[in-house]
């Protein structure tokens, strides 16, 4: 009887355990409306469609993209279109998260999308493609080319007299 109470004790003290791993979705906001796609791509399939003011969960950040959980759809969203927590009027913080913003009284909204380029994995991935930086390089243009461009455009030169010139300028 005793080990039978030991072993269901010691089970249920490890029921929270098999719940740690578990991802938990933080609550966010659409911002614009939008659309769900498959895959973290601008180009992916659309699967839904959700609109501004709907509550979401998001379930992970893939570069500028997050995968969110809205009602039973699941899909990627741009970055910009969510916000971060639950919707409300006024933050709980007051004016002290407004004076460390540095943002006090201007009455502007900064979004930043925090992208920091490729992942590990990917930079691991990559492979010299020969075609492709030819095709790059493919679109240089010499310095005739790019005044013609500028005429063509109506393009005029500015100078400013605080700019130091920089190596290569002639004037």
């Amino acid at each position: 009887m005793i080990k039978k109470i030991k072993f269901s004790f010691i089970g249920l003290c490890l029921i929270p355990l098999l719940y740690a791993n578990a991802s938990v979705a933080e609550p966010g906001t659409a911002l614009k409306n939008d659309s769900l796609r498959t895959e973290p791509y601008a180009d992916a399939k659309i699967t839904g469609k959700f609109n501004r003011g709907d509550n979401l969960d998001i379930l992970q950040k893939k570069g500028a993209w997050l995968q969110i959980k809205l009602n039973k759809n699941t899909g990627w969203v741009r970055a910009l279109s969510v916000k971060r927590g639950t919707a409300s009027s006024k933050s709980s913080s007051g004016g002290l998260q407004t004076l460390a913003s540095g943002r006090a009284g201007t009455g502007q909204v900064v979004s930043t999308t925090g992208v920091r380029g490729l992942s590990e994995q990917e930079l691991k991935a990559a492979k010299f493609n020969e075609s492709e930086v030819k095709l790059l390089e493919s679109y240089t243009l010499t310095p005739e080319q790019g005044q013609a461009f500028a005429v063509a455009g109506h393009l005029k030169t500015v100078k400013f007299s605080n700019l130091k010139a920089g190596k290569g300028d002639t004037k």
